[in-house]
């Protein structure tokens, strides 16, 4: 049965001031299902993807800005943000993409911070946040916690999810991949790994010891 694994210790380069896991992995890895069994544990959380979409809600500012500069057919007929529309550019647009990101992620980097500092009490709490390495945010966490998958698996993991949805392609999805941190890069930056390649009943073992392993750093 696989089980979580532990690499040495990485000290973060700018101690944050309690004490924060970051998980991440790839599109398709299963960071959600993950993130809901440390929910389940009691673990306060702030979801990158969550906060991401706060930003572009319907009559925000960054949503006006993203609607002027890549015109109206990056808005649905009520107004909020077509994603599906927004990714096939950006996608196929690496200035687009550029522009986009250049845009957004000091706003999500901003309100990540700001929730962050607003979670309850508790031993630990996550930050959940799909570019966590891809956008340094490393730096503001005392371990990285990685779901690990293969591509293959991200690939029909990803086209099964979105399939009643109309989401991406498998082109598209790829696309992403490529777009993220490799597989070996994001495991050398890993303190601890989730191997979810599996069953799903085998994560939850591996929660539950990444649980009481960040409990007792924690309070060390």
């Amino acid at each position: 049965m696989p089980t979580w694994v532990t690499l040495p210790t990485k000290a973060a380069a700018t101690p944050p001031p309690r004490f924060i896991v970051g998980l991440t992995g790839g599109i398709g890895s299963g960071k959600s299902t993950v993130a809901n069994l440390f929910s389940q544990l009691g673990v306060p959380a702030v979801d990158a993807d969550i906060v991401a979409r706060e930003v572009v809600a319907k009559g925000s500012p960054l949503l006006a800005q993203i609607a002027g500069h890549f015109g109206p057919q990056v808005l649905t007929a009520e107004q909020s943000l077509n994603r599906a529309a927004l990714r096939r550019i950006i996608f196929s647009d690496s200035s687009a993409k550029q522009w986009l990101d250049n845009l957004l992620h000091p706003a999500i980097r901003s309100a990540m911070l700001a929730q962050l500092n607003s979670l309850p009490a508790a031993p630990y709490v996550l930050l959940i946040a799909p570019l966590l390495l891809e956008n340094k945010l490393n730096k503001l966490v005392n371990r990285v916690l990685v779901v690990d998958i293969t591509e293959q698996n991200q690939l029909a993991r990803t086209l099964s999810r979105d399939a009643a949805n109309a989401g991406a392609t498998a082109a598209q999805v790829q696309a992403i991949i490529a777009s993220q941190i490799s597989r070996p890069a994001r495991l050398a930056l890993a303190d601890d790994i989730i191997d979810n390649n599996g069953a799903a009943n085998l994560l939850l073992p591996q929660v539950q010891q990444l649980h009481q392993h960040y409990l007792t750093l924690a309070a060390t």
